[in-house]
C-alpha cells in the first residue's frame, strides 16, 4: 500500500505495523543518467520488496534530498546537513509510528546517507518510537556488477526499472571521462571530499557494463533481501534489543 495513492480511512483500516520509507538523494549521476538515480532507485526497491512479501506493508513518500554535499560541484545536485537529514528522516519515522506503523525499513539508494540513518534508526529504536532499520539496497544485493558511481550496477538498474531515462548516446563518454575508483588514496585516508577533484564528470566505474536484464535481476534479488528483512523486523520489540 503506497500511502500517496490511498485516502485516510483505508490506511486507517490497515492492520499492519511495517513501513518502507524509501530514501534517497537528488545529486549528479555523470551526464547519462538522472539527478534522480537514487531517489528512483530506492522507490523501485521499496515497491518490489512490498510486492515480494506476503504480509502487508505500507510504503511512505520518498525522501529525495540527502547528504551529497561531495558531490556539489557539479549542476543539479542538492543537499542537506546531516543534522537536518538525521531530524527529517527521525521526524518522518516518528509520524509514521504515531499511525501504528511503528516497525520501519528505510529503503536507502545513497550511499552518503548510510552512516546518518544507522544513527538515526539506532535513536528511535532506542528510545522506543519504532523499531528501525536502514536497508542499501546495493549492499543487500549478490553480485558481480561493481558499484561505483553512476556504475554499471546503478546504470543497471536505471535501465530496467527507468529506461527513458538514461541517455544512451552518452554512455561511452561517461565511461571514457570517469574515473575507476571512489577517491584520492594515501595510507588508507581519502584525500578528497568532493568527487569533482578525481572524476571529470561524475562517474566512477562503467556504466556500459550493466544490461537492463542485469537490472532486472538486482531489482529481484533486493526485493527477495528484503522481503527476508520484512520478515525479521516484524517479531523485533519495539523498544530496542533489551
Amino acid at each position: 500500500m503506497r500511502l500517496t495513492d490511498h485516502p485516510w480511512p483505508d490506511v486507517e483500516a490497515s492492520s499492519t505495523d511495517l513501513a518502507l520509507l524509501p530514501v534517497g538523494s537528488t545529486e549528479q549521476h555523470g551526464p547519462h543518467a538522472p539527478l534522480g538515480t537514487d531517489a528512483l532507485t530506492a522507490e523501485a526497491v521499496a515497491d518490489a520488496g512490498a510486492a515480494a512479501t506476503d504480509r502487508e506493508v505500507v510504503v511512505a513518500p520518498t525522501i529525495p534530498v540527502g547528504v551529497a554535499e561531495e558531490h556539489r560541484g557539479f549542476a543539479g545536485t542538492l543537499w542537506v546537513s546531516e543534522d537536518t537529514f538525521r531530524r527529517y528522516v527521525r521526524e518522518v519515522v516518528e509520524s509514521l509510528a504515531h499511525h501504528g506503523f511503528d516497525r520501519v525499513v528505510v529503503v536507502n539508494g545513497h550511499g552518503g546517507n548510510v552512516a546518518a540513518l544507522r544513527e538515526t534508526c539506532a535513536r528511535v529504536t532506542r528510545d522506543g518510537t519504532a523499531y528501525a532499520v536502514a536497508f542499501t539496497w546495493f549492499d543487500g544485493v549478490s553480485s558481480d556488477l561493481p558499484m561505483g558511481h553512476g556504475g554499471a550496477r546503478e546504470t543497471a538498474l536505471l535501465r530496467h526499472v527507468a529506461p527513458d531515462l538514461v541517455r544512451e548516446d552518452r554512455v561511452e563518454a561517461a565511461r571514457a571521462e570517469g574515473a575507476d575508483r571512489w577517491g584520492e588514496w594515501v595510507s588508507g585516508v581519502n584525500l578528497a571530499y568532493d568527487s569533482a577533484s578525481f572524476t571529470e564528470n561524475g562517474v566512477v566505474g562503467d556504466p556500459g557494463a550493466g544490461t537492463a536484464a542485469d537490472g532486472e535481476e538486482l531489482l529481484d534479488d533486493a526485493a527477495a533481501a528484503l522481503s527476508t528483512l520484512l520478515d525479521s523486523v516484524a517479531d523485533r520489540p519495539v523498544g530496542g534489543d533489551e
